[in-house]
């Protein structure tokens, strides 16, 4: 077990000089290693990198010496090696989740030196953890000369692989708030720590940064202006004024005394369930945790969905796009259980049908193959299709057929009534291209629907009230070339 022994002594020769300058090629002689080699055999065993390990250790011992009586924040600022009051500010309320200058027993990270035996011990427990596994963007990074175009480029970059990490420890968060084990009495102090300023706190900070930053690069016209709105809300739900009805007590009595939480019904309505990493999975109750999810989906959608949407136009375009709110509505069609390009006679009997009801036409009177989920996930319910049209509020159903009814606002249920809100996307080109499914959620058309819904910040009803639509321009006997997708709030 020399490695063991190895990566003892690097620790305690890191420990020993905390606010020398440390050398890496030193630290690695005392593992009788490389540079390079060290630096990954500590993040292997470890989980964290040397610079993450020293940064931490010297942030913990630096709130440790505020604490005492006559110390400066130059003085300990100049002691763990920062150039100036203004950086170590910065990295230590990024830490702490406070300034120096507010620094208080009680409110302050402890990570403790890391040993070896046989399992790691010290470190945070993993509910800090947790703070650190989110995806969080440095916006004060150096960026050179770069145009306003590559800095935004950079944005977009980083919200692409933030909505690739980050919905995972928001279920992660979920499943910590409602470990009983974690919220005992003696753990409140901490979880309030942790949860409102290492996690909403650290994520305002986060969201005012890219705002300015965003700010900024708006005069170059490089910005989509949607993700101001998406920041706005995310601010407004961090700071316990959220949008969400059913929401509203228990977040205000949580935001106005934490000890709320130890209430197990507050917890579970908190947190919610585990949405999964597509954020597709049915929970039983849609809580706060999965809202803030929502939310900063939201505003990397704003970011990088834009430029999504022109990369999956290959071979076809977008000819139009536009949202319609319609008065109410009802769908008559009968179920789709297979299809034959080569023999549409049934699909066209169907239209005959309705074709002869002109008195009941809704003046959006195309050819539609409508499809839902019954108002549940797709996790757990199949999906239904159903050639048919939309027709006027109340139309008599013709014998074996099936209808479902579509009213202009959410009636607050899952499944029928519809809302008779909906983006309504039309494209021209290749058409095999256009309906192709390799490399897309479904098909092309329905994937660049939805993508420019989430890039504009406009609400998808998922999953109570989620529907979609293949729009036959030309007749149910023709390829289909435009595109329905359920919205709410237009």
């Amino acid at each position: 077990m020399n490695w063991i022994q190895s990566l003892s002594k690097a620790i305690k020769h890191m420990e020993a000089h905390l606010t020398d300058e440390i050398d890496l090629d030193e630290i690695a002689g005392k593992a009788s290693s490389s540079g390079s080699h060290f630096q990954f055999i500590f993040h292997v065993v470890m989980g964290l990198t040397v610079g993450e390990y020293i940064r931490n250790r010297r942030l913990t011992l630096a709130a440790q010496d505020l604490l005492k009586k006559g110390e400066k924040v130059l003085d300990v600022a100049l002691r763990y090696g920062y150039d100036s009051p203004e950086s170590f500010s910065r990295a230590f309320k990024r830490f702490h989740g406070v300034t120096p200058s507010k620094v208080q027993p009680g409110l302050v990270k402890q990570f403790h030196p890391l040993s070896i035996n046989i399992t790691i011990q010290g470190g945070f427990d993993m509910s800090r953890k947790l703070i650190d596994e989110f995806y969080w963007r440095d916006i004060e990074q150096k960026s050179g000369a770069l145009t306003a175009e590559e800095k935004y480029q950079q944005l977009i970059d980083w919200a692409r692989k933030a909505r690739g990490q980050n919905p995972v420890v928001f279920d992660k968060l979920t499943a910590w708030v409602l470990d009983d084990e974690q919220w005992t009495d003696d753990k409140l102090p901490e979880n309030e720590q942790i949860l409102m300023q290492g996690v909403f706190a650290r994520f305002r900070e986060q969201n005012a940064k890219l705002r300015s930053h965003l700010q900024a690069l708006a005069p170059s016209d490089t910005v989509n202006t949607a993700v101001f709105d998406a920041l706005d809300r995310f601010d407004d739900e961090l700071s316990g004024k959220t949008h969400a009805e059913a929401l509203k007590e228990v977040v205000a009595r949580v935001f106005a005394d934490f000890t709320a939480m130890k209430d197990k019904n507050i917890r579970k309505k908190f947190a919610g369930g585990k949405t999964g990493a597509t954020g597709t999975a049915t929970v039983d109750f849609f809580g706060f945790i999965n809202l803030l999810k929502d939310c900063d989906a939201a505003v990397q959608w704003a970011l990088f969905m834009p430029q999504a949407v022109k990369q999956q136009q290959n071979g076809f375009k977008i000819e139009s796009f536009e949202y319609r709110k319609m008065p109410a509505l009802r769908f008559i069609g009968r179920e789709f259980f297979k299809y034959d390009a080569a023999d549409m006679s049934w699909e066209l009997d169907i239209m005959r049908t309705l074709d002869a009801m002109t008195a009941y036409k809704s003046g959006f009177d195309y050819d539609l193959l409508f499809a839902h989920h019954y108002g549940k996930g797709v996790d757990v319910e199949r999906w239904h299709g159903y050639w048919g049209r939309f027709m006027k509020e109340g139309t008599p159903v013709p014998e074996n057929y099936v209808y479902f009814d579509f009213v202009p606002q959410h009636d607050g249920q899952a499944g029928a009534p519809f809302i008779s809100q909906f983006a309504f996307a039309t494209f021209s080109g290749d058409m095999v291209a256009m309906h192709k499914h390799e490399g897309y959620d479904c098909d092309a058309m329905y994937d660049i629907t939805r993508n420019t819904m989430l890039g504009q910040g406009v609400l998808i009803p998922y999953p109570d009230k989620y529907w979609t639509a293949e729009v036959f321009l030309n007749g149910c006997a023709t390829w289909s070339s435009g595109y329905l997708f359920s919205a709410d709030g237009l």
